[in-house]
């Protein structure tokens, strides 16, 4: 693990809810900080996207929908307190439900949906192969499709990412770590990958 960077566990939420806006990251982001207030200053903090499916009604939530949180262990305490809570979600109404910790396991493919970045797509796998190198890790990687979110004014703009033929202590090390800015709205969090060749 990299110095400095602590060790990191995701906080998994049963959620219940019918649906949220496509651009529902900014919202989920600002009710979490509204009922734990001490993740604001926390800029290793993560929350994994939403596994939804799109609609004329905007992003709809299987049965058995999780809230992720990916964070310092020092903090999960902190963050159970969530259960029981009801989030506003531009609208859409989404209850909390009994939390469990998961602990992150070192795959050796894994990938994130959207790495934050404004250059075109040669300069950004650059930038990430350099940060890679920078953390001491060797891996091959995928650039996949540009994606972006966007909410009024706000726009994040980035890549698709996978990164393979990881080491054990390189993956942990990475996922601790991620890739990019904007954490808080999904980006840069990894997460595994079973086929490379499903990649979007």
């Amino acid at each position: 693990m990299t110095v400095g960077v602590p060790e990191m566990v995701d906080v998994v939420f049963d959620i219940s809810g019918d649906s949220v806006p496509v651009n529902y990251p900014f919202a989920l982001w600002s009710e979490l900080v509204r009922l734990v207030p001490g993740l604001e200053n926390e800029s290793s903090v993560g929350v994994l996207p939403l596994r939804t499916t799109g609609s004329d009604c905007g992003m709809l939530l299987p049965k058995r929908a999780k809230l992720v949180v990916r964070l310092p262990r020092s903090l999960a305490v902190q963050m159970t307190s969530l259960s029981g809570q009801e989030l506003d979600i531009g609208g859409n109404r989404l209850k909390i439900g009994n939390a469990k910790l998961r602990e992150i396991q070192p795959y050796s493919t894994i990938h994130a949906h959207l790495v934050t970045s404004t250059e075109d797509e040669v300069v950004f796998v650059e930038n990430v192969s350099a940060r890679l190198a920078d953390l001491g890790i060797a891996a091959s990687l995928i650039c996949g499709r540009q994606n972006s979110l966007l909410d009024g004014e706000q726009c994040i703009q980035g890549f698709s990412l996978v990164i393979h033929d990881l080491k054990p202590e390189d993956s942990l090390r990475l996922q601790y770590n991620g890739l990019g800015g904007d954490r808080k709205f999904g980006c840069g969090i990894f997460v595994p990958y079973k086929s490379i060749s499903d990649l979007n």
